[in-house]
């Protein structure tokens, strides 16, 4: 996988520009806009198609799945020659790759596992950053209480967050040094459906709960307003690197954020898409490995990019990257966060 991750990293911008087709239109099909990093992935895979010379339309599914099947359709219908889909559901997105392979069109499964051997899938090592945020917290919190908030149930990458937490926990778990007092699913990876499953168990447990495993940062945010109404500061893992999320590290609320760089992924989305559009084939990606670790087993082609964790150590890698500013990063921030 490492060899993989630095292939990966080379195909994020290793395309040329006299090997990226013109003149195409990308269509995105997000399942749910609302969350932040969304806009981030937007802008990076607008820029890439515009400075190629393609164009980009797109379309909000509302965290419905049922809508994003007649999305699909819709940008199909306005001429889109590629399609990057960010599935609602790994189950019910079936139909719109029928769609696009009767028109011809390729799929990208961003950033969400579309099992389907028609589709490329790109995303970040997901199990890795699930063995992160434990490895993180269970560094702050070796023993005692443990929550897990899990994503939504329809996302494939809310079993592999899990899978990668299990790796590092297990041991612990079976040795009695950390016991699981509280583990729920998110619908739509809201934060307020975060915050409430937080509640649940801090009642059922009598607060008596000390670390939290949040599977991105937007629920953690949900996860630390439940502890902070019952005067609770304890060690809490997310990801995605929100600006907010990477400020509550500064102030000590948040253990980690594991920061999946959303211009990279972005940018490798748009020129993979170009590309399949272009005629490459899915097994001449640049950096395209063959991968089958899904549910099912379909063997695809795919590419993972390596996740960075950001904790007060080293918060100053993402405001030197551009990603949030000193000021965003540093607003009341403890004594000796890195960067601040």
């Amino acid at each position: 996988m490492r060899n993989a991750f630095m292939l990966a990293v080379v195909a994020a911008t290793g395309f040329s520009s006299a090997a990226l087709a013109q003149g195409l239109t990308v269509g995105v099909s997000w399942s749910n806009f609302q969350e932040e990093r969304w806009k981030t992935d937007e802008a990076a895979i607008k820029s890439a198609l515009e400075a190629a010379g393609n164009s980009y339309i797109s379309a909000d599914a509302q965290a419905s799945a049922a809508k994003q099947l007649t999305d699909v359709e819709a940008l199909i219908a306005q001429g889109a020659n590629a399609l990057i889909i960010l599935a609602m559901d790994k189950d019910a997105i079936g139909p719109a790759v029928d769609a696009a392979a009767a028109e011809g069109i390729p799929v990208v499964g961003y950033d969400r596992l579309i099992e389907d051997e028609r589709a490329f899938y790109l995303t970040f090592d997901n199990k890795g950053v699930g063995r992160i945020i434990a490895e993180t917290v269970k560094a702050a919190q070796p023993e005692g209480n443990f929550a897990i908030i899990k994503g939504d149930p329809g996302d494939p990458n809310a079993n592999f967050l899990r899978e990668g937490m299990e790796e590092v926990l297990a041991e612990d778990v079976a040795a009695g040094k950390i016991t699981i007092v509280g583990e729920s699913f998110t619908d739509g990876w809201r934060p307020e459906g975060a915050q409430s499953n937080m509640e649940q168990i801090l009642t059922a447990n009598n607060n008596d709960v000390d670390a939290v495993l949040a599977q991105n940062d937007g629920m953690a945010g949900g996860v630390i307003a439940a502890l902070s109404a019952q005067g609770l500061t304890i060690p809490v893992g997310g990801q995605d690197g929100d600006l907010a999320a990477l400020n509550r590290v500064a102030r000590g609320t948040q253990t980690v954020s594991v920061w999946k760089d959303s211009r990279q992924l972005g940018k490798a989305a748009a020129e993979i898409a170009a590309a399949l559009a272009g005629g490459t084939a899915l097994d001449a990606v640049p950096g395209a490995v063959k991968w089958s670790g899904g549910e099912n087993g379909v063997e695809m082609n795919a590419i993972f990019l390596e996740p960075t964790p950001v904790t007060k150590d080293n918060l100053n890698v993402a405001i030197d990257a551009g990603h949030i500013s000193k000021e965003q990063a540093c607003e009341g921030a403890m004594a000796g966060v890195s960067g601040c």
